[in-house]
């Protein structure tokens, strides 16, 4: 993402005051600036207007990717972490977003109802494999005429990427940005067959842009 644009956006997550904590700030300005993630989502969502849960959707920068992309799609964020959808919410609110709501809600045992669009950005990692099974079929159900799934995730493939990703991501539990460790990486034959046995069609394609891990976009949509 261009380099003004992740600071535009990153400015919604600056403290009231210049003494406290400035590291959402900086976080944000150069995960945007360094990730092809949003790019790659952006993409994928063009041309729907439909309605768009966000599942781990962490400070919800999704949506104001959609605002400064130009898609003023309906968004509900929802994750695990309870300080994160409160820090989310309120830079949601310095910045208007009325379209953009989010609550607290723990994956691994619930899912909110909704119709639409459906967004797993860096999330199937975290569960294990039976759950990742069942996130699928049921995140498919949600989705309406129009609407697309769209996934990022590590997929396992035996590569060097594939290590870095690992490594990253027990990192990340580590230094408590994730709540939990990673527990099972999907092979694309494992997102694929579900999918497309849903009839749904699938597109699989590395979204590592110049980082080093072993990131891939997942785009499913009626045929």
């Amino acid at each position: 993402m261009p380099r003004e644009q992740a600071t535009a956006i990153a400015r919604a997550f600056l403290p009231p005051y210049r003494v406290l904590n400035r590291w959402d700030y900086h976080y944000i300005r150069s995960k945007l600036s360094t990730d092809p993630l949003y790019p790659g989502v952006l993409r994928a969502l063009r041309g729907s207007s439909a309605p768009l849960l966000d599942l781990g959707c962490g400070l919800g920068l999704l949506a104001h990717a959609l605002r400064h992309d130009g898609q003023p799609l309906p968004y509900h964020g929802v994750d695990n972490d309870a300080d994160k959808i409160a820090r989310a919410t309120a830079a949601a609110d310095r910045t208007d977003m009325q379209a953009a709501r989010f609550a607290f809600v723990d994956l691994a045992h619930h899912l909110p109802p909704h119709s639409g669009s459906v967004a797993i950005l860096d999330v199937l990692q975290y569960l294990p494999a039976p759950a990742q099974r069942q996130l699928l079929a049921n995140v498919i159900a949600m989705l309406t005429p129009g609407a697309r799934l769209v996934i990022r995730t590590g997929l396992v493939d035996g590569s060097r990427r594939g290590l870095v990703s690992r490594i990253g991501d027990r990192a990340a539990n580590l230094i408590g940005w994730m709540q939990s460790t990673p527990r099972f990486y999907p092979s694309a034959d494992d997102l694929r067959t579900p999918l497309e046995d849903a009839g749904l069609q699938v597109t699989i394609e590395p979204l590592w842009g110049r980082t080093p891990f072993n990131n891939w976009l997942v785009v499913a949509q009626q045929v």
